[in-house]
């Protein structure tokens, strides 16, 4: 079965074939439909790629900090431009696998109706796509379907993953700065959560809320690599964070799973947001970190549902601490990096390997 986010991209692209048969059926008679599927195809594929970074992403990003007054048109220049190569590729594909009898010249040609087609169908499917990332992949499926029109009860595992000192970047380097930094941080995030199946469901001041259903946060131990993933990939660049912003971004991070109701609130401006104990206790748990001495922390509860760890990766019992709002003490594990030189302590690996 593909990924959530693989069949949303897949029907995406179905749209942007189906656009090109639109067309055809408008404006040509529906006489050659093979043709106007590979147009859709070819002007839907490269001006997605474009907007999701895959071509020019230099530029992209370079746009995106422009003003608004430069920013529009330059973004309308450019998306005329990802046009104008998908109808030269697409009429390259056509002309070649003979689906036309017009001359390579005429088949790779842009006119101003097929460009107005085109503008209208990218902009509409580009609003699609900038709703599913304003409240994320996985939100806007449930809002479509209506999952969680009634409170549903779950089970789900939590990441509150919040950035080290950034209320001292802003006291030094200024809101705006401060606010650029946190975005950057937030937009690294992005691809190590994809890759591990997750979904980052809100941002809360300076700290980003992924979620997992209880299976597929699980599988694989993907809540755990997802963390040490993030991590990784700001080390890897950290030249460019300190070239940037002249400091490499550290983070906090606790996880934690277990039952919540989740559901649709709101009436102007509607949210899916999730209640229970497992959301506090995991703000709790974030919240020992610091007088622990450590970056992540991981309830037992869930390290012990967790089948295995990531190769590299073992717990280490910080013992029971009291939370706020809890009777009794909660057990905590840390969560380090084994290496050749220094392994995991004596007994540690058979303990994780007997985990259920």
């Amino acid at each position: 079965m593909l990924p959530q986010h693989r069949w949303f991209w897949l029907l995406i692209l179905v749209a942007c074939g189906g656009a090109g048969l639109l067309y055809n059926m408008l404006f040509v008679g529906g006489a050659t439909p093979l043709a106007g599927l590979a147009y859709g195809l070819a002007v839907g594929g490269t001006t997605l790629a474009f907007d999701r970074g895959l071509i020019l992403g230099g530029l992209q990003t370079r746009m995106r900090r422009m003003p608004a007054k430069l920013y529009v048109p330059a973004a309308e220049f450019a998306y005329v431009l990802m046009i104008a190569a998908g109808i030269a590729f697409g009429g390259l594909v056509v002309w070649a696998l003979g689906l036309t009898t017009d001359s390579l010249s005429e088949a790779v040609k842009i006119t101003p109706r097929v460009l107005a087609y085109s503008l209208a169908v990218s902009a509409l499917l580009v609003f699609v796509i900038r709703m599913r990332d304003l409240i994320g992949g996985e939100v806007f499926v449930n809002f479509l379907v209506g999952r969680y029109h009634r409170p549903v009860r779950e089970e789900r595992i939590f990441l509150f993953l919040d950035v080290v000192g950034s209320t001292a970047f802003a006291e030094t380097h200024g809101d705006l700065k401060a606010q650029e930094y946190l975005g950057a941080v937030f937009a690294a995030l992005a691809e190590p959560v994809r890759r591990n199946a997750g979904s980052t469901d809100d941002y809360i001041g300076d700290m980003a809320m992924i979620t997992w259903p209880m299976a597929r946060g699980l599988k694989n131990a993907r809540c755990v690599a997802c963390v040490f993933d993030v991590l990784d990939r700001i080390e890897a660049e950290a030249a460019a964070w300190q070239s940037r912003f002249g400091t490499v971004p550290r983070l906090r991070a606790a996880l934690h799973g277990g039952s919540i109701v989740t559901a649709e609130v709101g009436v102007d401006r509607h949210k899916i947001a999730y209640f229970g104990d497992t959301v506090n206790v995991t703000a709790r748990i974030e919240a020992l970190c610091r007088p622990l001495g450590t970056e992540i922390l991981i309830s037992d509860d869930l390290l012990a549902r967790l089948p295995t760890l990531p190769e590299g990766i073992f717990a280490r019992s910080l013992g029971a601490h009291a939370l706020r709002g809890r009777g009794q003490p909660f057990r905590v594990s840390t969560l380090e990096r084994a290496t050749a030189a220094v392994g995991p302590p004596d007994g540690l690996v058979a303990r994780i390997v007997a985990l259920p």
